[in-house]
């Protein structure tokens, strides 16, 4: 069922002891809830309004939040994160509990698909269902490697100045046109606008690049996304140049309760022109 009309939001700072971080909830609270977990170095706007508004009016309370070193959250010294991938998921957990939520579906996207799957598997009582969008399987070997032109790509990252804002926004520009699918024109000035808007909105942007070197939890080397018990959406382009189709694929392989959802010349992004089928997706997966 769809709604009509406008949607509440509303915002909420979440004070744990180790870390503050900045959420966003969209629609009515007594609506089955939503969090929604996005990738490395990216802040909850990467969440388009959008995206948030139509699975709100599909009667789903949805909730974004900043990541520690992005958006408003807390940012740590660039090189020294003092947190971990478990750190990570810890967080989702007090989002979960700062919004008096006993259970929620999650969402995740790139490396928030990785944060996704490690709270499903060390709280599962708490995970209703996963809908992981352009990620990876955890301790699933023998998977495709990202492109060659992505690599080489990446590997220009190394030679930034990432205290010339101006440098990061050229990279950040270059990163989300070589991650654009084949489907649609990649919309240059909208990745721009968005980019503008999130680093001025971060007290520091460098700090991000810590996500680049997080130290993971004791244990997590033996979490398998085989071990997830709840259903699992996987969303995945088939032109991802970051994570190859193939990684989408493996889901449904190995979870017993996965399946796939292609999107057919879809990149590692969430382009406007998709949102419709993606929300339809997941709002019949979390129904």
């Amino acid at each position: 069922m769809q709604r009509t009309g406008s949607c509440r939001i509303t915002g909420k700072c979440v004070d744990m002891k180790a870390a503050k971080l900045q959420t966003e909830a969209f629609g009515a609270p007594s609506d089955p809830p939503i969090v929604l977990i996005m990738g490395m170095m990216a802040s909850m706007l990467w969440w388009p309004e959008r995206f948030c508004r139509e699975l709100a009016d599909r009667e789903h309370y949805v909730i974004r939040y900043d990541q520690r070193d992005t958006g408003l959250s807390t940012h740590y010294p660039q090189g020294a994160p003092g947190y971990s991938s478990s750190d990570l998921a810890d967080d989702v957990m007090a989002v979960l509990d700062a919004y008096g939520l006993e259970a929620a579906h999650l969402v995740g996207m790139s490396m928030g698909g990785f944060v996704a799957q490690e709270v499903a598997l060390r709280h599962q009582r708490r995970v209703l269902t996963l809908t992981l969008i352009s990620t990876s399987p955890l301790a699933v070997e023998g998977l495709p490697p990202s492109t060659k032109a992505y690599r080489e790509h990446s590997a220009t990252a190394e030679g930034i100045d990432w205290s010339d804002l101006g440098a990061i926004a050229d990279f950040l520009r270059r990163d989300a046109a070589m991650l654009a699918g084949t489907r649609h024109p990649h919309d240059a000035e909208a990745v721009s606008a968005l980019i503008a808007q999130d680093m001025a909105r971060a007290p520091s942007f460098a700090s991000a690049t810590n996500h680049f070197a997080l130290v993971s939890g004791e244990g997590q080397a033996r979490l398998r996304a085989c071990d997830l018990t709840m259903p699992v959406l996987a969303i995945h382009g088939t032109a991802d140049p970051l994570f190859p189709i193939a990684h989408g694929e493996a889901f449904a392989t190995v979870v017993s309760k996965a399946r796939l959802h292609r999107i057919e010349g879809g990149g590692h992004e969430i382009h406007d022109s998709d949102i419709d089928e993606m929300v339809l997706a997941i709002a019949h997966h979390a129904a």
